[in-house]
């Protein structure tokens, strides 16, 4: 029985998963493209990191809820580590500096992971 509700479980969460990545949906992005197009060039540097953030992140689905995590991960990470560098770039912050250099070192991790387990799984 606890096997069932398990498989239950995880065909909802990837029935979900199909569904959103088919329906149009808000993350509060959308206004992206009008904030890329104008206004500082740090603005312009983190319009350009999210929307190449949310295109990579358009992967194919495979079915496996482990495997699609990670792939979608690896860029949502590199996304992060984008907006960081731009931060580091344009901030002044010394307290938001380290926090986007430690962004990074974590981030530069999590993919090292994310990759080796990739491979490791032959996926």
């Amino acid at each position: 029985m606890k096997r069932l509700v398990q498989l239950v479980a995880i065909s909802l969460v990837g029935l979900s998963v199909a569904a959103y990545a088919q329906t149009p949906h808000s993350h509060g992005h959308e206004k992206q493209g009008s904030v890329s197009s104008g206004g500082s060039e740090a603005t312009k540097a983190f319009g350009a990191a999210n929307a190449r953030m949310h295109k990579d992140m358009d992967i194919k689905f495979s079915g496996d809820p482990d495997v699609d995590f990670v792939r979608s991960m690896i860029p949502h990470h590199r996304g992060a580590i984008e907006m960081a560098k731009v931060q580091l770039k344009y901030g002044k912050d010394e307290q938001i500096r380290k926090l986007a250099a430690d962004v990074i070192r974590e981030q530069e991790r999590e993919i090292a992971d994310m990759e080796a387990w990739l491979k490791r799984s032959g996926k």
